[in-house]
């Protein structure tokens, strides 16, 4: 199954200690390309993070970021250490005994004292595995969008492939025309000069016309190269250079039609081939 290089992921999850994000966003690329961004509190996991992508991604542009909110306790009131505040509280009176003119005692400073507000810790290490697992998820869900592209973009082609054949066979029929054309137009030629024709001479440029005419070969290796598309989208896998490739010589075949055509009806066959290799090729560029 052949993939496109295009698509977008996303997937969240909620839990006690807060919530997770993870958007991932793919174009097209020559080569593989991860851009990430993170929270500084989860910074840690960036080499994890991409030894994964490298690990399930091929090619492409993947822009991948994630956001982090921490639960906030504040709905459910503020915990305070009654006891830890009474002593810090006696212990400033006992200070402030000895002091002349001492300042009144501020709760808030008290309650600023490490350990007399109580906190739930987060365990980090678990956020972390929570935020590994929910991007390999995340990966998983870009690869299946990238699949579903990727059977949309085989049809497109597959399409353009099938719309070709047909030209081909009708480039083969058109040559005796065209080699009867051009005999003529030598007929005539040659009886401006002379009173009768020399079919000797005749067939001589007729030999040379034809040669230079012949596109056999080139509609043979159009054939071959259609062949080897259809196999390659049915092998599926990372194929987009290999078709890339292919793309560049039926382009080749079917400029040299074209350059060699003596026909109306050649020329359009060409142009009609072009077109159809160019609409393939846009395709391409897409495909991992």
């Amino acid at each position: 199954m052949i993939q496109s290089m295009t698509a977008f992921a996303r997937k969240d999850i909620q839990a006690e200690w807060g919530s997770l994000a993870w958007e991932i966003r793919a174009v097209n690329h020559r080569y593989l390309e991860l851009f990430l961004r993170l929270p500084e509190d989860l910074r840690a996991i960036e080499n994890k993070v991409r030894e994964l992508g490298r690990k399930k991604l091929g090619r492409g542009k993947v822009e991948c970021g994630l956001r982090y909110a921490p639960a906030n306790h504040a709905a459910s009131g503020v915990e305070v250490n009654e006891e830890l505040a009474k002593q810090v509280a006696d212990a400033a009176k006992r200070v402030a005994h000895h002091m002349d003119n001492a300042a009144r005692i501020d709760p808030m400073e008290i309650l600023s004292w490490p350990g007399v507000i109580q906190s739930e810790d987060i365990d980090s290490s678990l956020v972390q595995q929570q935020a590994l697992d929910l991007f390999s998820k995340t990966v998983n869900e870009l690869i299946e969008t990238r699949q579903r592209e990727g059977e949309r973009l085989q049809d497109m082609i597959q399409q353009r492939c099938d719309a070709m054949r047909p030209l081909v066979e009708q480039a083969k029929v058109e040559m005796p025309k065209v080699m009867e054309s051009v005999r003529q137009k030598l007929r005539e030629r040659l009886e401006e000069f002379l009173e009768q024709a020399d079919e000797t001479r005749l067939e001589q440029e007729m030999a040379l016309q034809a040669q230079k005419l012949d596109i056999d070969e080139e509609m043979d290796r159009l054939t071959t190269h259609l062949d080897e598309v259809e196999r390659i989208l049915k092998k599926g896998g990372a194929v987009g250079r290999r078709l890339d490739f292919l793309m560049q010589e039926l382009h080749r075949e079917a400029n040299t039609l074209g350059s060699k055509s003596a026909h109306i009806e050649t020329t359009r066959i060409s142009v009609e081939m072009k077109v159809l290799i160019e609409q393939m090729r846009e395709q391409v560029q897409n495909i991992e």
